[in-house]
């Protein structure tokens, strides 16, 4: 047993030498690799801080900015309320030097003078007031701005300025009117922003509104049907009358929202209507643009049923039609005041087929076009016209 036991020490030693160096060299690298975790975390935590200092002086300069552009905000609201201030009393002023608005209640007098005036001359042939001989051979285009608003509204030019604004009615009830100042605005922007807005005294009621010579003749929602002579320059109301027809019925058979439609073309000033005394037939009415008085009236032979709109050019009375489910409109009644042009030598005019029906046209007499509004389309219609003896 002596001689085994000396020779197992020093095996046992040589192995226990052997596993200590192996720990120790694992111990050092678990040790190496936990310096190189903390160098990182160190490295990290250095770069955030860093980041973190100059966010922090980021924020502080955007604060910085922000109260100068505060402070330069608050400046400028209260030079705008100083303004506003100046302007609220100019316009104080300006509203003790213009008149007041005229009374727009109904002289009973007065109507009935006027009526008994205009039938006296009704159905008389009308002295014209110009050399106009024309009349609508055909549409010689079309074009197709955009849409915009309601289904049923309205827009136009002055019929009788150069202004360049566009006036667009809204729907068939309102009380305010928006102007674009060109028709480059109008047709590029969708929304009103670009729009001024005219809120009138009286809301308007229909589509058979009209500006003219740098007024708005509008028809009043509320009570009898009046006319409403509205300048667009100072924003009052210049004149008004109660139209002098009872028992008015709506114009037009596919547009029960209008009862009264206010025109014009090279002759001035005329009503398109209709009343219960001779309903199925619609009625026309020559107006002076200045007094709003009726200096003449007819009773047309052209039928209020299926028709949606209509204008009046040189004299004459042009109807267009529609049916009840729409179809391709076209001025099917001719009737000339004058008498120079016999109903069955009108052309029978047609309209390209586009949306629905037109719950507007207005005819322009210095652009020799018509803007339109067909289911919330606006459209213009240039047209081809022809001396009314050569038709």
């Amino acid at each position: 047993m002596g001689p085994c036991r000396c020779l197992l020490l020093p095996l046992l030693a040589v192995a226990l030498h052997a596993q200590q160096q192996q720990f120790m060299e694992y111990v050092e690298r678990r040790l190496t690799l936990l310096e190189e975790r903390i160098s990182q975390w160190h490295d990290q935590s250095s770069r955030y801080s860093t980041e973190l200092r100059d966010f922090k002086n980021q924020v502080l300069g955007m604060l910085e900015t922000a109260e100068k552009e505060r402070e330069a905000m608050r400046s400028e609201a209260e030079s705008a309320a100083v303004r506003v201030d100046r302007l609220e009393r100019e316009v104080d002023y300006l509203e003790t030097q213009n008149p007041a608005p005229p009374c727009v209640e109904v002289d009973e007098t007065l109507m009935d003078k006027q009526v008994a005036t205009a039938k006296q001359r009704k159905n008389e042939k009308y002295t014209k007031l110009t050399d106009c001989s024309d009349t609508i051979a055909s549409v010689r285009a079309m074009k197709i701005l955009k849409r915009f608003g309601s289904t049923s509204g309205l827009w136009t030019k002055d019929a009788a300025g150069n202004s360049e604004k566009i006036y667009v009615f809204d729907g068939t009830a309102n009380d305010t009117v928006y102007v674009f100042p060109r028709m480059r605005e109008f047709t590029l922007f969708s929304a009103t922003r670009k729009a001024a807005r005219i809120k009138l005294p009286y809301p308007w009621v229909g589509t058979g509104h009209l500006i003219y010579n740098g007024h708005l003749y509008y028809i009043r929602q509320q009570g009898p049907f009046q006319v409403i002579k509205f300048n667009l320059a100072n924003k009052t109301v210049v004149d008004s009358s109660v139209f002098p027809a009872e028992e008015q019925i709506p114009v037009f058979g596919l547009s029960p929202f209008t009862y009264i439609e206010i025109a014009a073309d090279e002759e001035g000033l005329w009503a398109i209507y209709a009343t219960k005394e001779d309903e199925k037939n619609i009625c026309l009415a020559k107006l002076d643009p200045t007094s709003l008085d009726i200096e003449q009236m007819w009773d047309t032979p052209c039928p209020r049923e299926n028709a949606e709109a209509a204008f009046v050019v040189c004299g004459a009375l042009h109807v267009v039609y529609n049916t009840r489910l729409p179809s391709r409109s076209r001025v099917q009644c001719v009737y000339d005041v004058s008498g120079t042009l016999a109903p069955e030598d009108a052309s029978l005019v047609y309209f390209p087929k586009r949306y629905g029906s037109h719950s507007s046209m207005k005819y322009s007499p210095q652009e020799r076009q018509i803007y339109a509004w067909d289911d919330g389309y606006q459209i213009i219609y240039r047209m081809e016209m022809k001396k009314k003896l050569q038709v």
